[in-house]
């Protein structure tokens, strides 16, 4: 029955139809679980920092449906997206109900799709890739599995990479410099790719990021040529907040940890306390074990449901959901945060 676990995380997009389908109070459904219920779980019920043994994690990397509970989001999360789409272009919904909808719709793109894509964008076969690719497209973010893959990666906890934060920087300043700079990056590093295969950096067809951007018109377009007009603005929106919660996560994730400089001019190499971690369990799972984050930078594509504890790892006590709450309130977090971040700095000699 543990291999089944992760089918509690179709609880989201069950609860994204039911704000659909019902409307009214539970318009607000997706904010229900993903910032009230599960947060408020998590304060009682803090997980468990077993691994698997590596016996475990050789049949667990040959079971198919691990693979097939990912795979499957990809319909999923486009059908529900048609039908919120379709659900404001019949009209008659309260602001609020519209607020609700299109707030859980962008926790769906960002919780469930962006994440989704996240992991397989890891992953080496072409089709995963472009099942990433997929996800991605709602929220505007194909350019992550540029930038992500190749210059977070890379950068990680250092000030050279938008999607660390800094010690005392509040998450609304980290939203707008991580969305643009990382936009910026991932242009620069598709630019260098290019380059490299022996083309201009700005090759239309060469290089991915303009037929991401295509894409991405394509689709807002087809929204207006089938929905109309009044609809356009839930659609962008919607996949704002879906990068937004993204970016949300990148922020709790590094938050104050450095990599140190070394006398070579090279960072260090990426080690377990550069990454903030959670073993909440339902965070875990709703997550895709993306809250075992340190294990994920040491070996990016290591699937997730082998992803390892590292007692070395400093930890969360408020799970991903929960911090990203106290996140939102700066001085709290930074209250909250700061001395931890301190204590972590001070054990590991950081810069």
């Amino acid at each position: 029955m543990r291999d089944f676990k992760y089918l509690i995380a179709y609880i989201i997009p069950i609860v994204v139809f039911a704000s659909y389908y019902f409307g009214g109070i539970w318009s607000f459904s997706g904010i229900y679980v993903a910032f009230i219920i599960i947060p408020f779980i998590e304060l009682f019920y803090k997980g468990t920092t077993e691994n698997l043994e590596v016996e475990e994690e050789d049949t667990q990397l040959k079971k198919y449906l691990f693979d097939f509970i990912l795979y499957a989001n990809v319909p999923i999360i486009w059908s529900l997206l048609a039908y919120f789409l379709w659900t404001v272009s019949q009209g008659g919904l309260m602001w609020w109900e519209l607020l609700g909808m299109t707030s859980t719709t962008g926790i769906l793109l960002g919780g469930n799709g962006i994440n989704i894509a996240h992991e397989l964008g890891h992953r080496n076969t072409w089709y995963e890739r472009m099942f990433s690719k997929i996800l991605l497209l709602p929220s505007f973010y194909m350019h992550f599995i540029i930038e992500h893959n190749f210059g977070h990666h890379k950068w990680i906890s250092t000030d050279k990479d938008p999607a660390s934060s800094r010690l005392n920087e509040n998450i609304y300043a980290f939203f707008v410099r991580s969305s643009v700079m990382g936009y910026v990056s991932a242009w620069k590093i598709s630019g260098e790719q290019t380059q490299r295969a022996g083309f201009s950096p700005y090759h239309l067809i060469k290089n991915p990021m303009w037929g991401y951007q295509l894409l991405q018109i394509a689709y807002l377009a087809t929204v207006v040529a089938i929905l109309g007009w009044y609809v356009l603005p839930f659609a962008i929106v919607a996949g704002i907040l879906g990068f937004l919660l993204l970016e949300a996560v990148n922020y709790i994730e590094h938050y104050g940890l450095r990599r140190k400089l070394l006398e070579s001019g090279r960072y260090e190499s990426v080690k377990p306390h550069h990454s903030w971690n959670s073993n909440h369990e339902l965070g875990r799972i709703f997550l895709y074990e993306l809250t075992r984050h340190s294990d994920h930078h040491f070996k990016a594509n290591r699937k997730y449901q082998i992803l390892r504890h590292f007692d070395e790892a400093p930890q969360l006590p408020l799970g991903y959901p929960g911090s990203i709450i106290l996140a939102m309130f700066p001085p709290l977090w930074f209250a909250y945060m700061n001395p931890k971040v301190e204590k972590v700095r001070e054990r590991f000699a950081m810069a």
